[in-house]
């Protein structure tokens, strides 16, 4: 049984990058400093055209969490009527009512509106106060992957929550775990839990010397790195976690 690498990115160089490193799969986000939103179009296409590897793409109309009001909804149906329109494998997303119980309702209706498309729940599980009944509730409703650090900072921390997840999903629904994925943590991981893929973003800072001149610039209201530092899935990285999943079959 091969363990399938699935590698959260968000742009044209980090699916050239991953697809080099041998991912098996691609998350498709915007603005992954702030979680990850959804993909401009043209983007997904230029990702679609660079790479042969399927992609699954983000649909999160805004940062924060995801109790979402009447127009973000309305946004996010807009968003995957185009995204039905391309061929991805898939789009993740996740709504919840404002406790952080899954809102059965509004997920029901953009599963419904996927039509044949599969539907990946993001990480808005780690929020649910009970993983176990949220579970289920997904199983009905027809999603086909949760993604999920087993409620705690790390995969590797939330792994016991995560062997529980895998036993009670019985392979109806995969569980995709993420969060602090490496080569160093992941036999551990896979050995604890019984999961056969997981999510990582392997990622690395490169230069970016347009912003070098004037230092004192932010163009955003968050505390990120310098503009003239921005990062990107690193192959290498990549290539190493592989390397290590390979080994692990």
């Amino acid at each position: 049984m091969s363990i399938l690498l699935e590698v959260c990115i968000a742009s044209v160089s980090d699916a050239v990058a991953a697809h080099r490193g041998g991912a098996g799969r691609l998350e498709l986000n915007s603005a992954l400093a702030l979680g990850g939103l959804t993909p401009t179009r043209g983007l997904l296409r230029e990702v679609l055209a660079a790479t042969p590897l399927p992609v699954v793409a983000m649909l999160r109309p805004r940062p924060g969490g995801c109790a979402y009001d009447a127009g973000e909804l309305r946004t996010m149906q807009r968003d995957l009527d185009d995204l039905l329109d391309e061929p991805i494998a898939g789009v993740a997303l996740g709504v919840l009512l404002p406790d952080g119980r899954v809102d059965h309702v509004r997920t029901a209706l953009l599963v419904r509106q996927a039509q044949y498309m599969p539907v990946v729940f993001h990480r808005a599980f780690d929020l649910t106060p009970n993983p176990f009944v949220a579970l289920d509730d997904l199983t009905d409703l027809g999603v086909v992957r949760v993604l999920t650090s087993g409620q705690s900072p790390t995969a590797v921390a939330g792994a016991d929550t995560l062997a529980r997840l895998v036993a009670q999903s019985a392979g109806r629904v995969e569980i995709l775990p993420a969060g602090g994925i490496r080569p160093e943590n992941v036999r551990d991981l896979l050995a604890r839990t019984g999961c056969t893929a997981v999510h990582a973003s392997l990622r690395a800072p490169r230069h970016e010397p347009s912003a070098s001149g004037r230092p004192t610039i932010r163009f955003g209201a968050m505390n990120l790195a310098e503009e003239e530092w921005i990062d990107g899935t690193d192959a290498g990285r990549v290539a190493d976690l592989v390397a290590v999943l390979q080994g692990a079959v």
